[in-house]
């Protein structure tokens, strides 16, 4: 079984992912707090997304870019 030491690059998305969000949220002028409840996750979950350390899901990629009301390309710019 594969863990994530050997893929190192797995990091990098998680934490590049959790700065987009942080921008976006930023430039919106949301709060965590905000940001989870217009995306409908627990408040707790924004601050994990931001610092990299969370490993999200297909569901979350989803309802982001419908909070910053955004195509769900520009997640990922």
């Amino acid at each position: 079984m594969s863990t994530i030491d050997e893929f190192p690059f797995m990091e990098d998305i998680k934490v590049n992912f959790g700065k987009r969000v942080k921008q976006l949220r930023v430039s919106n002028g949301y709060s965590q707090e905000k940001l989870a409840e217009i995306s409908d996750l627990d408040r707790t979950y924004i601050p994990s997304i931001e610092a990299g350390r969370r490993n999200f899901s297909l569901e979350i990629i989803n309802k982001l870019p419908k909070a910053f009301e955004i195509e769900m390309h520009q997640l990922f710019e």
